[in-house]
């Protein structure tokens, strides 16, 4: 990102360091944490339409981006452990968790324990918290989903964008994809995916926004609605508009309007 007042930064987490942009600014901070197979940059189009004196922090999970050195395990309660220390090396007293697709899980996981300072919840695109007929065929298909280019460039097409994705994303979601590290890549699909979460979500307290995409194929609005808002009391549930999964890359304005907007509530 090219905004001055945007600094990069390490955080120390357990067997390593992640990679990370943070803005100071007004609270609460905003913690974004990405898909599976996207990295910090995913949220850099919505980072630049948030309010300028918003505060964040947006950085690359264990295993993807500049993070790819971290040591495992690769697990979400680990990448929930590795917010909590992003967090607690922060300092800021208040915060919201902003999470996409297996982030918006990490998220759910997060916000259960009911950790300090948490104000709210934003969940874009989220894996529910309990898996919704992952059959072993899908998680066999999934984890050859980022095998090379040429599937990474299937995936795109096929299930995670509605196709409006300029050449200059449809790249960063390759390379993205490719850098993943191989125990990372095939974390997810292999536990994280089928990794059920539900039976703490219930003690969320914090007011939680869902975003989902029209045209979303992996976490459609009718399975979020049925599978993820009945099992969290706090949790809302917004459609946005032409996008598929990466709707912070297809429809950026929605997502940084819907987020400011709810900050702006709490």
């Amino acid at each position: 990102m090219t905004s001055q007042n945007v600094v990069g930064r390490f955080f120390d987490v357990r067997g390593g360091q992640v990679y990370a942009h943070v803005r100071e600014g007004d609270g609460p901070v905003l913690i974004f944490l990405h898909y599976w197979g996207g990295s910090r940059r995913t949220w850099i189009p919505v980072l630049q339409r948030l309010d300028p004196g918003q505060g964040f922090v947006a950085y690359d999970q264990r295993g993807w981006g500049d993070s790819t050195s971290v040591p495992g395990p690769y697990g979400l309660d680990q990448l929930a452990d590795d917010a909590q220390r992003v967090i607690d090396a922060l300092g800021h007293p208040s915060y919201v968790l902003v999470g996409h697709s297996m982030g918006g899980k990490v998220a759910q996981l997060l916000a259960a324990r009911k950790p300090a300072g948490l104000r709210g919840v934003v969940l874009v695109a989220p894996a529910p918290p309990a898996p919704i007929g992952v059959t072993e065929q899908v998680q066999e298909t999934v984890s050859h989903a980022y095998d090379n280019e040429e599937a990474v460039l299937q995936s795109i097409d096929l299930m995670l964008t509605r196709g409006g994705l300029t050449p200059e994303l449809r790249r960063q979601v390759v390379e993205d994809s490719l850098r993943g590290g191989d125990e990372a890549r095939l974390e997810w699909p292999h536990q994280g995916l089928v990794q059920d979460v539900s039976a703490g979500v219930s003690a969320i307290e914090v007011p939680v926004l869902v975003l989902a995409g029209s045209h979303d194929k992996v976490d459609p609005p009718t399975v979020l609605a049925d599978h993820l808002l009945p099992l969290i009391p706090t949790a809302t549930l917004t459609v946005l508009k032409d996008t598929g999964h990466l709707s912070p890359l297809e429809v950026p304005d929605q997502v940084a309007a819907h987020i400011g907007a709810f900050v702006a509530q709490l």
